[in-house]
């Protein structure tokens, strides 16, 4: 087996699970909102439990997709068109991981905590 196989295959083996951890994480948040509102029948609380389980997965999923493009573009064939798509899908995953972070923990990934919860503390005052 070639060195380029093999990339191939680990590349593809990092989209697959991917793709099992955004699938998988969403069952078990599903189960997880479906138990705790059958037990709570508190909808706002076991909605915004789930929308975080959801997003968790798809924030790892995300990365693992991302670690098998850049394995299969740059391992395999590095050249200046695949770069540049890369480059395009790392800038739209990397917005779409930052985007939901924020809708996650309600603050940037570079600020404290503190000044996350002070911020939304303070939105809700108002």
């Amino acid at each position: 087996m070639s060195t380029q196989q093999v990339v191939e295959r680990v590349g593809g083996l990092l989209d697959l699970a991917g793709v099992l951890v955004i699938a998988v994480g969403v069952l078990v948040a599903s189960g997880v909102f479906l138990t705790r509102y059958a037990r709570t029948r508190q909808l706002t609380d076991a909605y915004r439990s789930y929308r975080q389980g959801v997003g968790r997965a798809i924030l790892l999923g995300l990365e693992l997709l991302v670690a098998g493009d850049i394995i299969r573009t740059v391992a395999v064939a590095p050249t200046f068109r695949g770069v540049g798509v890369l480059a395009l899908i790392v800038v739209v995953r990397t917005f779409l991981s930052l985007s939901l972070e924020v809708e996650l923990t309600g603050r940037w990934p570079w600020q404290s905590r503190r000044a996350g919860a002070g911020d939304r503390a303070a939105t809700t005052a108002t």
